[in-house]
């Protein structure tokens, strides 16, 4: 078995934690699997898994070696579809990473949408509320909320998306509207406070970003639970407005303090140069592109 022949039965074996899951995977006997990665290891001289029969897990040596195995197979990847030329078909692996919400709601339908077109392309799809390394993590495109560091990602604007303060009807009949931010201490408000993130809502005010701390009686790891406390009448919240979009149009709730929403935040497509190169890089991007322009578009407000 050659190299990368090896690195790519490792890497399943990785990515599934599981020597039979990995075969299932790769059309291969369990035995054979257990053997690839066992010689791997002899021949690089370290511990890559550790097994017991439970559980699998990969060692510190095992996590730098998947992450090297990772990329050096996307690059042969990336290698054969631009040897094959621009007009190759989309095909192989193609990994893809978004904020978990807007992902479940904005770039999952892009995905179907595409694999829909493409039969021969399998999608690997993390959704996460965190920045992915592409590099290190072999990814190929990203979906970004907010402003982009400088660095060698190439970037494409599909468009932005507001951070807004809102409340059901039946509450803001019963108790009003806050006319500016400091009003708010009056009222009931849900705070959803994600991990690094303190209990602070934004606020344009006097032309500055001001970061206004909350003392909410309601505070939620979770925007969809604080949206559902709002719907429910409990009060105020700050979320960003795509995770409150069919709540608008339907009515459900209403929009306050627009006149102190912070300017747009913008949402990106991005990759690393020089992967568009590939069929189905390129293809996903102007398909996912496409998308996301015409969703965001849509957006009430």
């Amino acid at each position: 078995m050659n190299r990368f022949q090896e690195m790519s039965v490792f890497l399943a074996v990785a990515e599934a934690r599981s020597f039979a899951a990995a075969a299932r995977r790769l059309a291969m006997s369990a035995p054979a699997v257990t053997r690839s990665v066992s010689a791997l290891e002899r021949r690089l001289g370290a511990l890559l898994l550790v097994r017991t029969t439970r559980s699998l897990r990969l060692t510190e040596a095992g996590e730098r070696y998947a992450q090297d195995c990772r990329r050096i197979l996307e690059d042969v990847d990336q290698a054969d579809d631009a040897a094959a030329g621009a007009m190759a078909a989309p095909r192989g692996s193609l990994h893809i990473t978004a904020p978990s919400l807007f992902g479940e709601l904005h770039v999952m339908p892009a995905v179907l949408g595409y694999l829909r077109e493409h039969r021969e392309v399998s999608v690997r799809a993390l959704l996460v509320d965190r920045v992915v390394n592409l590099l290190d993590e072999g990814v190929d495109v990203a979906v970004r909320i907010g402003a982009l560091p400088d660095s060698s990602l190439t970037a494409i604007a599909v468009g932005h998306v507001r951070r807004v303060v809102c409340a059901s009807p039946a509450f803001l009949q019963r108790f009003g509207k806050p006319d500016t931010p400091d009003a708010l201490a009056q009222f009931c408000t849900i705070t959803a406070a994600m991990e690094g993130r303190g209990p602070q809502w934004r606020f344009l005010q006097d032309g500055q970003p001001r970061r206004l701390p909350m003392a909410s009686q309601l505070t939620v790891t979770s925007f969809q639970g604080a949206i559902k406390a709002a719907c429910e009448d409990w009060g105020l919240t700050q979320v960003v407005s795509y995770q409150v979009a069919r709540h608008l149009a339907s009515g459900a709730l209403q929009v306050v303090l627009r006149d102190y929403e912070l300017p747009p935040i913008p949402v990106h497509v991005v990759y690393p140069e020089g992967r568009k190169s590939s069929a189905k890089v390129r293809s996903f991007v102007d398909f996912c592109v496409d998308a996301l322009r015409r969703d965001l578009a849509a957006l009430p407000g």
